[in-house]
């Protein structure tokens, strides 16, 4: 039997081996560097990587010199205009994330109740000790600094990059999980409230090992319906009608399964507001963003590359997910009390509207989807970094909705940053989400999905009604004596904040720099 020799394309795939390599290093860095010197060392590294890998995605995409793309790893891995569009934005999510992630800062705040410090450090000291022992105690005292998020970090970047750049089946199952593991860990890994952590990064894990399992055994089906696991192959399989195209429909639908569990549409979305709320907060801001980036990408390459063929059958499915996920996810923000869980099921309506784009199925449909991601992935990290700031009088995070009454009008620069973020959400005009909006919308309308529309549009209009309410709270409500306050982070957060916020200005005022570059990327290998 000739095997043939392995051909790899390292220029090709250098930012997926830019990323993956730093997370090697990071973790070598955690076995053999003094513990004091670990975290300035991680957090270099960690930047340094991410900024190089985006160096690299931009240096790939002008060898394209205007043609569709390449495949490089025998075939493995597409790398085309949409793969590089996602993997840059994903490098730039990642680097606000990291940014967080790293946030160590002791904030002092001043205010009627005079100067207090409060920490920002977001991780346990000690991942491994039960929750409220001895050992997690002394850990505290000690000052240990979590350092190991950062190459799990890395790891899950990694596989974001290669999930919606994968070219076949099984390249995709292994950038699934490589991108999914690390999160189940760094979910468990919050320093105050331990058991809700603990509790999400569990049901995270064991709902997630399902949806892979969908996603496997649809793979598997395919596999059995067309003899190979290329997308490319699949494709010719269903144009040419061999086979049992009852094998392609499951196959497709168990697979749409583990993408819409990532992406988090309903019925799917179970995950969400739990992960959400137990979750560290800066991990919270970079897996809302990111993995929605990097599942809409993979999602997006399964549907317009392997079975488009399939359009009518598949289709029809996806209207129903898509209503359903925007129904939903609006109506029951509109109950919650806690400003983490309302932001989680505003991100499960949001979900429903990027389905819009991905349904419309022509080539708008793809640039408008991924504008909205890039869009979106900044406007959310920066809506849960503002929340980090806000902490009660024991120095933890105070996401009590009804706790931020009068938080606008005794920090105003806050206040009108998290209403920018949330009118962003809204889709109000001067914004990026009103762009982002329109233009999946008027790609869904071409595409002769009009109904759709019809109540995506209502579905933003009642979704204005618990966006609002925050901004009325915050704003316009009288704040309790023990109100929270709002603390100062390093200069870390500050960009974070500052640059999110100006991006989601920019793109509502000036959107057309960016959606060129998404129209200039509108056509799969």
């Amino acid at each position: 039997m000739n095997l043939p020799t392995p051909n790899v394309e390292y220029g090709l795939i250098s930012p997926m081996l830019i990323v993956l390599g730093a997370a090697v290093l990071g973790v070598l860095v955690e076995a053999f560097l003094p513990r004091q010197r670990r975290y300035a060392t991680q957090l270099t590294l960690c930047l340094g990587a991410l900024v190089a890998a985006f160096v690299a995605v931009v240096l790939v995409a002008r060898d394209l010199h205007g043609s569709n793309g390449f495949s490089a790893v025998m075939g493995a891995v597409a790398v085309d205009k949409p793969a590089l569009f996602v993997q840059g934005t994903i490098l730039l999510v990642g680097v606000l994330g990291i940014l967080l992630i790293g946030e160590r800062q002791i904030g002092v705040t001043g205010g009627d109740e005079g100067s207090t410090s409060r920490g920002l450090d977001a991780f346990t000291p000690q991942g491994s000790a039960v929750a409220g022992s001895v050992v997690e105690q002394l850990a505290t005292k000690a000052g240990i600094i979590q350092t190991e998020v950062f190459p799990l970090t890395m790891f899950a970047v990694g596989g974001m990059l290669l999930f919606p750049a994968a070219n076949d089946l099984l390249t995709m199952f292994i950038a699934l999980e490589v991108l999914s593991l690390p999160l189940y860990l760094l979910c468990g890994l919050a320093r105050r409230r331990r058991l809700l952590s603990q509790e999400a990064a569990l049901k995270y894990f064991l709902l997630g090992a399902f949806s892979s399992a969908f996603f496997l055994y649809g793979a598997a089906m395919l596999y059995g319906y067309a003899g190979t696991l290329s997308l490319n192959g699949i494709a010719d399989a269903v144009a040419s009608g061999a086979g049992k195209p009852s094998l392609a429909l499951i196959g497709t639908g168990l697979l749409l399964v583990g993408v819409l569990f990532k992406v988090g549409a309903v019925p799917f979305h179970s995950w969400i507001p739990d992960v959400y709320q137990g979750a560290p907060t800066p991990i919270t801001a970079f897996m809302a963003a990111a993995t929605k980036i990097a599942a809409f990408g993979a999602m997006l390459r399964v549907l317009y590359v392997a079975v488009p063929g399939l359009h009518d059958d598949w289709r029809p499915v996806l209207w129903a997910v898509a209503i359903l996920t925007m129904v939903v996810g609006t109506i029951t923000a509109i109950t919650q009390t806690d400003v983490k869980r309302m932001l989680g099921y505003s991100a499960v309506a949001h979900s429903g509207f990027i389905l819009t784009g991905v349904i419309a199925g022509n080539q708008s449909g793809l640039s408008s989807t991924l504008f909205y991601l890039f869009a979106y992935g900044f406007s959310t990290v920066g809506a849960f970094a503002v929340v980090s700031l806000v902490r009660n009088a024991a120095g933890e995070e105070e996401t009590t909705m009804s706790r931020w009454a009068g938080l606008g009008k005794r920090y105003p620069v806050v206040g009108i940053i998290f209403s920018l973020f949330l009118l962003a959400f809204a889709g109000i005009p001067l914004t990026s989400g009103f762009v982002s909006k329109f233009a999946v919308f008027k790609a869904a309308g071409e595409g002769g999905a009009l109904p759709l529309v019809v109540v995506g549009v209502i579905a933003s209009a009642i979704a204005a009604y618990f966006y609002v309410r925050v901004i009325v709270l915050m704003f316009f409500t009288d704040r309790p004596d023990d109100a929270p306050v709002v603390v100062v982070p390093s200069a870390l957060t500050t960009a974070v904040v500052t640059i999110t916020a100006a991006v989601t200005f920019a793109l509502g005022a000036l959107p057309q720099p960016l959606l060129d570059l998404a129209n200039s990327a509108d056509r799969f290998l």
